[in-house]
């Protein structure tokens, strides 16, 4: 028993050293290097770009499914708008143009480059030099790998450069973010006149495919949603830091899916294993890495999508183990972080229909591992929720309502922490409708209040060692 005091008193101290906050991601994914807009040989030029297109073609077929990749095309009209022909070694970064690693200590480089002038494929070759002095950032080494070519720049006569090259996503599955940096082209003389930035993906862009929703998005604000593609025009530009876009997307093979298994049920409203899939990837789509869905309103309406098509699929095949587990598993990420973890009434009875599917699912395939381990996951997050014994689960949510989280006693520590008030009781009351509308989704609860379920699985553990 001393042990377990301890121990509460250890994660206590532990809660108290930090404040309550949203925290959304721990350490991020590695990033790759993004693509930039050109820069001169000399800074003093007068060379002006005139107009840029950089267009960026998603790959509808990336050989890793969990990634994108997007092949690039950067078309640049460059004017010397001086009186002398100007000759010069124009470069491309090919790692990060600040001096930066990608925040594991690493420096990725592009790969293959192919640079053209006025059409004409010309030779590049890689030099170390000077990272772009930049106005928001530190650096972690003096210089980095250009590819590097000369151009002949004659006095009031456009010259066109074209550079060629693949850019890799980063992100948490199943999100792939693109960068692209304009800053690199305040080098040039002037603004510049007008710049158009394209993300062309292999089917119609949305907010469901491009994540633009909410302030936990990564993509940059004032795209414009056209057809297949998002696009960002500017003119007269003087390029700092914070005109360097980016925009998230869901990996195509997942939102190609997607489009299958609509299309499917579509043709065949009675295909119960498309609807199945459909909800599983709608699934994929809104859940983060961490567990928790998307709250703005398109994920909460992929939710529905998501609810929907599980709802359909068990209509049909009512007999299926695993699409049962899909949608408890669907349905607990929901429960949980939108309402157990905020203290709130579940006014729609999601616990019970979790555990009415699960146990369908063990009825159906008594070895079916992820039902058993939902379960113990929710035995242990859930305190009065599910008891497990060697005779198998105990549903003790289906005959009484479990209580919310709430305040451990009082312990002398050194903290700055107000811990919550306790809630009320939630109805036990189980409603006969069992697919009602879902409540506008609350942001999920992190910080030291989302750690107290973790008190409980501490305790749990403690029990199933002793």
């Amino acid at each position: 028993m001393k042990k377990i005091f301890s121990l509460f008193a250890l994660l206590l101290v532990f809660i108290s050293a930090f404040p309550a906050q949203r925290a959304r991601a721990d350490v991020a994914p590695p990033e790759t290097p993004p693509g930039t807009n050109l820069l001169p040989g000399d800074e003093r030029t007068q060379v002006r770009m005139q107009a840029e297109t950089v267009t960026l073609i998603v790959s509808e077929n990336p050989a890793d499914a969990t990634n994108a990749i997007a092949k690039t095309e950067a078309v640049f009209t460059m004017r010397n708008l001086g009186t002398a022909e100007e000759k010069m070694q124009v470069r491309f970064p090919l790692s990060f143009f600040d001096g930066a690693s990608d925040g594991f200590g690493r420096y990725p480089e592009i790969s293959a480059i192919v640079v053209k002038i006025d059409g004409k494929t010309v030779t590049t070759r890689r030099e170390n030099q000077p990272f772009f002095n930049w106005e928001n950032g530190y650096t972690e080494r003096d210089e980095l790998p250009w590819a590097v070519f000369d151009v002949t720049f004659p006095p009031n006569q456009d010259v066109k450069l074209e550079v060629f090259y693949t850019a890799y996503g980063f992100g948490y599955y199943p999100y792939e973010t693109f960068k692209y940096v304009l800053q690199t082209g305040a080098g040039w003389n002037g603004t510049i006149g007008s710049a158009d930035i394209i993300v062309r993906l292999p089917y119609q862009a949305s907010e469901e495919n491009i994540y633009i929703a909410d302030e936990y998005s990564q993509t940059s604000s004032g795209g414009i949603l056209s057809g297949n593609e998002i696009r960002w025009h500017f003119e007269d530009l003087e390029p700092t830091w914070q005109d360097d876009l980016q925009v998230t997307v869901v990996t195509p093979q997942l939102w190609q899916a997607i489009l299958n298994d609509t299309a499917s049920v579509e043709a065949n409203p009675k295909d119960g294993e498309a609807w199945g899939r459909l909800g599983k990837s709608y699934k994929e789509v809104i859940r983060a890495t961490k567990g928790w869905l998307r709250d703005d309103p398109i994920g909460r309406e992929m939710f529905e999508k998501s609810k929907s098509s599980y709802e359909k699929c068990l209509a049909l095949l009512p007999n299926d183990a695993l699409w049962h587990y899909g949608y408890a598993d669907l349905l607990w990420s929901y429960y949980y972080y939108q309402i157990y973890s905020q203290g709130e009434d579940d006014t729609q009875s999601i616990l019970p229909i979790i555990l009415t599917n699960l146990q369908s699912a063990l009825a159906l395939d008594p070895n079916n591992t992820q039902a058993k381990e939902l379960l113990a996951q929710i035995s242990y997050s859930v305190p009065g929720a599910v008891s497990e014994s060697e005779n198998g689960f105990d549903y003790l949510g289906l005959t009484a309502t479990p209580l919310p989280p709430t305040p451990w006693p009082t312990v002398t520590v050194v903290s700055t922490v107000t811990l919550p008030a306790p809630t009320p009781e939630l109805s036990a009351t189980i409603p006969a409708e069992s697919t009602p509308e879902a409540p506008t989704v609350p942001k999920p609860l992190c910080g030291s209040a989302a750690l107290l379920p973790a008190l409980f699985g501490l305790l749990w553990f403690v029990k199933r060692k002793r």
